[in-house]
């Protein structure tokens, strides 16, 4: 047995009314189980609970047995000074707290058949483990819970991105510019990108931005595709010009370029090549600075799309590597990946910006632009369209790739809203609680 288990009948009301104190034998009636704590201290603060005449407020503590109290430490620590109440399944011996005070111990009792259900689950092969008896709830049930996982998984992100923030000393824009970098990589150069950013700061890069040949010799030069040992065969005139221009910029601000061997190229399309993405990139920022400040008086998700959207420079009409002539076509960035570029870099930022500084208008046009982009084609969205839950849009993808790879992916079902409804046997839950979500961790 594990004690999220037993967290799982408390918090749920799904114990047997015959609970009485082990030492005196008084019966205990639960008001209010108090509110699950994942962190540190007690399991349970703030509960209720009647012992024989006596009502009590304080923390609830559960382990599987009496005697866990003592080597989990907690006889020597204060903060459990206030349990008024120890939870378990195996009562082995009576305890103390660190202040000499004997703790009332309960042995809980439950349905077996509860208990049954939840090893079952446990046991069964596979991610999503429910998937047969998905169809048994009602689609508000999985919408609202889809919906609130969505708005955790956007705030982990925000948190992802915080570091970001400090790192720049709270500049909005150089952020921006970091993370949509980062995206530009897509999987396979995610990596190389941030390391440009990162070497090639916004500010830098916004002193010429009235000239886009100077951004891209900068942006090539910090690349290292500029190297001559990178691109032998048949350099042209434009791969010389910018050759010439970061070597006068280089000496200028005193750059250290990345290695050019980093950069993947192999066995993607040729349009993903970093050398496409890295003009579109740059077209970008000179096209749009100051970005950011841009997106916060956006009013529509077609605004947004229109300035994310860029074009790489001419010679890459007709050119996907330097000094390689190849069939004319225009290098524009895709409908797709400029949703992907929002949903993924632009949005959790302007969420965070929101929290940051009290303004939850920006909180809530976060969210609504998310809402606004068409659900997102992937394996994941595929697997859960085949048992019957399809997303609307991006906002619910997002919700279903947060409960199969954060949830269903570590058997997390005691902490999702689906699993307990399947686990209790539709037995009434905790309804305060039935929407709020855990700490994933």
């Amino acid at each position: 047995m594990k004690e999220e288990f037993l967290h799982f009948v408390w918090k749920n009301r799904l114990f047997n009314d015959d609970l009485f104190s082990e030492k005196g034998g008084e019966k205990i009636i639960v008001i209010d189980p108090g509110q699950y704590n994942r962190d540190s201290g007690p399991d349970f603060f703030n509960a209720r609970v009647k012992i024989g005449e006596t009502e009590w407020a304080g923390n609830v503590e559960i382990h599987i047995r009496a005697s866990s109290w003592y080597s989990h430490g907690h006889h020597n620590d204060h903060a459990y000074d206030n349990v008024i109440l120890h939870v378990v399944s195996d009562f082995d011996r009576d305890i103390y707290t660190a202040s000499g005070s004997e703790v009332y111990t309960t042995v809980i009792r439950y349905d077996q058949v509860v208990y049954e259900r939840y090893l079952e689950y446990m046991r069964r092969p596979g991610i999503i483990i429910c998937r047969d008896e998905l169809t048994s709830l009602d689609r508000f049930t999985i919408r609202h819970w889809i919906h609130n996982l969505a708005v955790s998984r956007l705030e982990r992100k925000t948190e992802m991105i915080r570091p970001q923030l400090i790192d720049t000393h709270n500049d909005w824009e150089e952020t921006l510019y970091r993370s949509l970098a980062g995206y530009f990589g897509m999987s396979v150069n995610t990596l190389p990108f941030t390391r440009l950013a990162r070497s090639l700061p916004l500010k830098l890069v916004a002193r010429h931005s009235d000239d886009l040949t100077t951004v891209e010799a900068l942006m090539y030069g910090q690349a290292g595709f500029l190297s001559p040992a990178l691109f032998r065969e048949t350099p042209d005139d434009y791969y010389f010009l910018l050759t010439r221009e970061y070597t006068v910029l280089r000496k200028k601000y005193d750059l250290k370029p990345m290695d050019g061997w980093i950069w993947k190229l192999g066995r993607m399309r040729p349009a993903n090549f970093p050398t496409i993405r890295i003009s579109q990139f740059a077209s970008l920022i000179t096209k749009t600075n100051p970005l950011f400040s841009r997106i916060k008086e956006a009013d529509s998700i077609d605004d947004l799309r229109a300035l994310l959207r860029s074009e790489s420079s001419g010679y890459w009409s007709d050119h996907y590597l330097f000094g390689r002539k190849s069939k004319s076509s225009v290098k524009l960035t895709g409908s797709q990946f400029v949703d992907l570029l929002i949903l993924n870099a632009v949005i959790p930022l302007l969420f965070l910006y929101g929290k940051e500084n009290s303004l939850q208008k920006f909180c809530d046009k976060a969210i609504d632009f998310s809402d606004a982009i068409p659900a997102e084609k992937n394996r994941i969205t595929k697997e859960w369209a085949e048992l019957g839950i399809e997303p609307a849009t991006a906002f619910e993808s997002q919700g279903l790739i947060e409960l199969r790879s954060v949830y269903c992916k570590n058997r997390m079902c005691l902490n999702c809203h689906i699993g307990t409804k399947l686990i209790s046997l539709g037995k009434e839950l905790d309804t305060d609680n039935a929407y709020s979500l855990e700490d994933p961790r």
